[in-house]
């Protein structure tokens, strides 16, 4: 099953680039994450965290 696949992919042009870019997104995505975790305010997050215990308005 694997030597069918990799047959596959090796005859089609520029394969080798797309793990690359695959891995680039995936990266770019939880740095971003990250910095937008980072930047909250903590009043924000201090809201968030209490927000299970509030009580339904």
């Amino acid at each position: 099953m694997l030597k069918f696949i990799k047959h596959h992919l090796e005859t089609i042009a520029g394969v080798e680039i797309y793990p690359l870019i695959s891995f680039v997104i995936f990266f770019a995505f939880f740095i971003g994450l990250f910095v937008y975790v980072a930047m909250m305010r903590k009043t924000y997050i201090t809201e968030l965290e209490n927000l299970p215990l509030t009580e339904n308005e």
